[in-house]
């Protein structure tokens, strides 16, 4: 129901309450019964347990955990020992702890919202005032708030005294909201322009108010969001889809080489058993064992990298979806902009000066900020070392801005004691202190322009009036400061009489700055072909001004408010969702809106934000941004990345790292991949022209697990490349395979396996031994994926990339090799995996085949170069 716009008597008609009397104690308990308990509702958490064999649903996971069941039953068959099915599953179960420790820190979001709820309310009930759990409140409910207090739920103001609250956490707005009993407020109207509402989980800033509770639990605006929170659900990154697919295609490819050559053994005549086993080594060769552990590896190296760059990730696949970002809708307090009101502007009517606020202002200036900052409340003081601000933030403003020019508020007031004072009031928009200045009595009077000027008998207010609209237009909050002398105080204080026949002294305007580095945060966006687009709860005009300042608002794009937004079907919005750069007076569903519409473009939307009104938006994002100091522990639970500085340009930090962390995964799937079809070709291959496999299933599994692990770690840990930020973000149906790599990959593991193939044939023939030429297959094969892992670091030729400038790859190759001598002149171990001692020439011969790869792929990227020039 609109409580707020509805008459007061109809909605305590609705409510059946006596505003002076509250509820009867039956009466709560009848509602209690009817509506609830005022607390958010809390779906069921998964247990760890879930959580764990939730991991194993993953496409590449299955197919690891078939690999062990197929090495299981070649061990089972050859009494080989049971070393590659255990090994197997020890890389599936680390894959899935590794997944549910990332994931330990979920949905608490729900936990948050509630932690924002205040414990007790004071409340009217059978005509005496009471103090009761916040949980016990409901509708009808008389309640009584006052500044420092947390509003227990959604209700309807009946009377108050200089009211003011913050609600940034639900409206993104910055400047605490004026509140007034008798406002009269539109069906439509958005949620920061329901000044006769006050909201459940908002603090009190400023003065006190009765109010009638018209709404609890879920039903408040908090509650509304903890549902839209339970509701969304969680979006799959661009690389969990990426690798599901592949998953797929190689468990077919696996199973269709498996069934051909099954075929082509039973058309030979090959024993049933033979021909499975090969079948399995086949299958083995297929399935590229070690990719999710080593995807997961490198995630969570990326996400060490994050963190070291003010990002924390929640979930390890949202690294690479930063990456593909074409959008990034931002909130604009706390994220753009500073949040923090600063006096930007002056004007001091003495002389008709418009200064900007400095250090070092004219005597006229700050003969203004004196009195303003006598005229204000709000205080700033030091804790060990850090600033706090305590009270409203526009006087906060004034305070600061005096301080910068040598005016303590502290040292003034005691120099200028106050007198008397008249609190500053909605209806009047003034406040108003006497202070003993200079042995007179000095009325200063802060406040609304149109409000002061109608008290000033002196000064050039019309002046003054022009300069108040244009700050203004520059978004500018403007404030009037007048003033006069009188002989007494009197002993009551009557603002018509105070207030009235004042000197117009001049105007102070304040803002919520934009971040200085925030305007070439947003160029480097826009360099790297990513939309930044402004939502926020603040009004059309500042929104508009900051988005201008820092870049986001061009002169061909809109900007369109709550209200217009609303009147947009959710077509008509998806069709100009391109041309609208900032959105202002949005509420939490606005934000969701806008996020689907961008998705539904085809395009990957990272949204930002702080507050509780970002939180559905984070969650339904892409990914999810969040403000590690200034946001609320609601939006952190809902995002999938938390920024520690609250600094937008670590967005494009993250974003570089990103697109760093996909290209390295690219890298590493290629490498793996591409050996993986060189083993599938040499095993298909000899089967057709030999009817013998020229690997067993152990020295596969060797090759996959071992061997060309580390490389692969190593290839994640590649450096992010300069020109990574030069390039547009790949499409969003973009396979991981595209532009050229996947042929690139089947030529290389065709490469592969006709170098193997050359290797095995030369063994076997020379020698009549089949275990001699499996022993230079598998030399071939295992160095010649070490030695290509130097192909895959870079698009870039290796004497421009460096050899040594990745030293982990220098220690993986080193060890990896290590590992290939080990099995291969460790007699014992080598007879475990069938494998013979070979003489020199062949060793020397199986080194220079394995060392082929290199000048090939260099030619081949010396070629690419030479076609781009053109």
């Amino acid at each position: 129901m609109a409580w707020h716009s509805l008459e007061l008597e109809e909605v305590l008609e609705k409510l059946n309450v006596d505003p002076n009397k509250g509820l009867s104690s039956s009466g709560v308990e009848e509602r209690l019964a009817r509506f609830g308990s005022n607390i958010l509702r809390e779906e069921r958490k998964k247990t760890i347990f879930e959580r764990f064999l939730e991991q194993f649903k993953d496409v590449m996971i299955a197919i690891l955990m078939a690999a062990a069941a197929i090495s299981f039953v070649v061990s089972l068959f050859e009494n080989e020992g049971f070393f590659e099915p255990v090994l197997i599953m020890l890389i599936v179960v680390l894959n899935a702890v590794i997944g549910v420790i990332q994931e330990s820190k979920a949905e608490k979001a729900l936990d948050a919202l509630k932690k924002l709820s205040s414990p007790n309310a004071k409340v009217i009930r059978d005509g005496e005032q009471r103090i009761v759990q916040a949980s016990n409140v409901v509708p009808g409910d008389i309640v009584l708030v006052e500044a420092g207090d947390f509003v227990p739920a959604d209700a309807r103001i009946l009377s108050s005294a200089s009211l003011k609250v913050d609600e940034s956490a639900l409206t993104g707005e910055s400047v605490s909201s004026e509140k007034k009993t008798e406002a009269k407020v539109k069906e439509d109207a958005t949620l920061g322009d329901r000044f006769n509402m006050i909201f459940s989980g908002c603090s009190v800033t400023y003065g006190r108010a009765k109010a009638v509770v018209v709404e609890t639990g879920m039903q408040t605006e908090m509650g509304k969001i903890a549902s839209m929170l339970s509701a969304e659900e969680e979006t799959e990154t661009p690389l969990q889809k990426k690798l599901n697919v592949l998953g797929k295609y190689l468990a077919i490819a696996a199973i269709v080489a498996c069934a051909i050559i099954f075929l082509v053994g039973l058309i030979d005549g090959i024993p049933i058993m033979e021909i499975f086993m090969i079948s399995v080594s086949l299958a083995v060769s297929a399935i590229p064992e070690g990719l999710p552990a080593i995807v997961t590896v490198v995630l969570a190296i990326g996400v060490q990298r994050m963190v070291k760059r003010n990002a924390i990730i929640r979930k390890l696949p949202a690294v690479e979806t930063l990456g593909s970002a074409t959008v990034i809708c931002s909130d604009k307090t706390g994220t753009l902009t500073q949040n923090k009101m600063t006096l930007v502007k002056a004007f001091s009517d003495y002389d008709s000066t418009l200064e900007e606020i400095s250090s070092e202002n004219l005597p006229e200036i700050r003969s203004l900020l004196l009195y303003a900052t006598l005229c204000s409340d709000g205080r700033i003081i030091y804790e060990s070392g850090e600033e706090k601000q305590i009270g409203d933030p526009t006087e906060t403003a004034i305070v600061f801005a005096a301080k910068r020019n040598g005016i303590e508020k502290e040292k003034i007031e005691e120099k200028y004691p106050r007198l008397a004072e008249i609190p500053f009031d909605s209806e009047r928009k003034m406040m108003t202190t006497i202070n003993r200045i200079e042995n007179k009595n000095v009325v200063i009077t802060k406040g609304a322009i149109d409000s002061v000027a109608l008290r000033c008998v002196a000064g050039d207010v019309e002046k003054g009036r022009r300069i108040a609209e244009e700050m203004g237009s520059d978004a500018l909050r403007v404030l009037a400061i007048a003033y006069k002398h009188i002989e007494e105080i009197p002993e009551i204080l009557d603002p018509a009489e105070i207030e009235s026949g004042l000197t117009f002294m001049g105007l102070v305007g304040m803002i919520d700055p934009a971040r200085p580095e925030a305007k070439e945060s947003v160029a480097l966006c826009k360099q790297a072909g990513i939309k930044p687009v402004m939502i926020t709860g603040d009004h059309k005009l500042t929104a508009a001004a900051i988005a201008r300042e820092v870049g986001i608002l061009s002169p061909e794009e809109k900007v369109v408010d709550g209200s217009e937004l609303a009147r947009m079907l959710d077509s008509e919005l998806e069709e100009r969702v391109r041309d609208i750069s900032v959105y202002a007076r949005v509420s939490p569903s606005d934000k969701l809106r806008i996020v689907h519409a961008w998705q539904k473009q085809g395009e990957v939307v990272a949204m930002t934000g702080d507050g509780v009104n970002d939180a559905p938006a984070l969650k339904a994002a892409d990914i999810g941004c969040a403000m590690g100091i200034t946001g609320t522990d609601v939006a952190k639970s809902a995002a999938d990345m938390t920024l520690t500085d609250d600094n937008f340009s670590t967005i494009v930090e993250a974003v570089k790292e990103g697109r760093g962390i996909y290209a390295n995964i690219r890298k590493v799937v290629g490498f793996l991949l591409g050996t993986n079809i060189g083993e599938i070709l040499t095993v298909f291959a000899a089967m057709i022209i030999w009817r013998e496999a020229p690997l067993i299933s152990a020295q596969l599994l060797w090759i996959n697990l071992v061997t060309d692990s580390l490389p692969a770690i190593a290839l994640g840990m590649e450096p992010v490349e300069e020109d990574v930020m030069k390039s547009k973000p790949k499409r969003k149906n973009e396979g991981i395979f595209a532009n050229g790599l996947g042929y690139r990959v089947i030529l290389q593991g065709i490469m592969f396996a006709f170098l193997t193939l050359i290797g095995f044939s030369i063994g076997w023939k020379s020698t009549g031994d089949i275990v001699v030429g499996r022993t230079m297959a598998f030399a071939i094969l295992s160095l010649t994926q070490i030695f290509h892992s130097f192909n895959m670091r870079s698009n870039h030729s290796l004497f421009k990339t460096g050899l040594f400038s990745n030293v982990f790859h220098i220690f993986a190759t080193v060890v990896s090799l290590a590992m290939v001598a080990f099995v291969l002149f460790i007699d014992p171990v080598a007879r475990i995996f069938g494998l013979a001692e070979l003489n020199a020439s062949m060793y020397l011969l199986a080194i220079l085949l394995s060392l082929v790869p290199i000048p090939v792929i260099e030619l081949e990227k010396l070629a690419g170069v030479m076609r781009r020039r053109d």
